[in-house]
């Protein structure tokens, strides 16, 4: 450190300065980040180059004042650093841990994409969720699921059928699994079925169906929040939920089911259309989509939405 600052002292005596800017270069000569690093790359700079440096060391200082003081930095987020470019030295802004912490945690949300699903499901995870042993088959279910779609993505998975009475955690489970997914890096839709069925006929005054349709159909991973809430209407039964599904078998996409009813129920739900007509057959076809792509497991427990 002594002879970076015998240095230092011998250019002020050998130029011939404006006082106030040798007095604000020597402050910036004492900070103790700037002496480390001239003394560190001692063999690769002269005076001549710290002095053609001046104005890289003075922002170096005066950021990292800013940030240390968070008062308004050049760079929000990004820590200043000295750096040596082409035999000079420079600034270079490196991200925080803070940061890199909030960039990952966005990007983890960027690839859950949700359509009218409450907050709590938009920012479910396993951290937050309760592994009672009422739910724990459904749990062990979905953490299977998980590993292997992890390690096999390519390779068609049964999604699950989620089925249990109101409250018990079904859409937050479908949350958390899409939250753990999101984390390896994979995509999910979450979808509020009854909500897209409404939205679906409204969509047929402006022509936008048929694109509604091929963005849920084409998801990756697909999770079909509260099936069979409402009474369908033959449409949304075999010309939304049906293409979709034969869409996801064909293609062999994961795909996830909440409901309050189970397979029987949903299909004897399915059988009568909001007029009151009764397609057993329709039904049925649409049924052996859903068991092909998602596996059936009850869930129980209290209604914790009321807890």
């Amino acid at each position: 450190m002594d002879n970076v600052g015998k240095g230092l002292s011998r250019i002020f005596k050998t130029r011939n300065w404006d006082e106030t800017f040798e007095q604000l270069m020597k402050e910036v000569l004492k900070d103790p980040e700037v002496i480390q690093f001239i003394q560190e790359h001692s063999e690769q700079l002269n005076e001549e180059k710290i002095v053609k440096s001046y104005a890289k060391l003075y922002e170096f200082v005066q950021e990292k004042n800013k940030f240390r003081q968070n008062n308004n930095p050049l760079a929000p987020g990004y820590r200043p650093t000295l750096i040596m470019n082409h035999h000079f030295i420079d600034v270079t802004y490196v991200p925080t841990a803070e940061l890199i912490d909030k960039q990952k945690r966005q990007e983890i949300k960027n690839r859950i994409h949700a359509m009218d699903m409450p907050k709590d499901v938009r920012e479910a995870s396993f951290d937050r969720y309760e592994a009672s042993e009422d739910r724990m088959q459904a749990t062990n279910e979905a953490m299977e699921f998980i590993d292997n779609y992890t390690d096999h993505p390519q390779r068609f998975q049964k999604g699950l059928y989620l089925q249990g009475s109101f409250g018990v955690g079904k859409s937050y489970l479908l949350g958390a699994i899409a939250h753990e997914l999101a984390e390896e890096g994979f995509n999910t839709t979450l979808v509020h079925f009854p909500s897209f069925a409404v939205e679906m006929k409204q969509s047929i005054g402006n022509n936008t169906s048929g694109e509604k349709i091929e963005w849920v159909k084409q998801a990756p991973i697909l999770m079909l929040d509260d099936i069979g809430a409402d009474s369908m209407s033959s449409w949304i039964r075999d010309d939304v939920l049906g293409v979709i599904l034969q869409y996801r078998m064909q293609e062999q996409l994961a795909t996830f089911f909440s409901s309050n009813l189970d397979m029987e129920q949903l299909e004897e739900h399915l059988t009568v259309s909001q007029r009151g007509e009764e397609e057993p057959l329709k039904a049925k076809r649409l049924m052996e989509r859903i068991r092909y792509l998602a596996k059936e497991v009850k869930m129980e427990g209290h209604n914790r939405r009321f807890a």
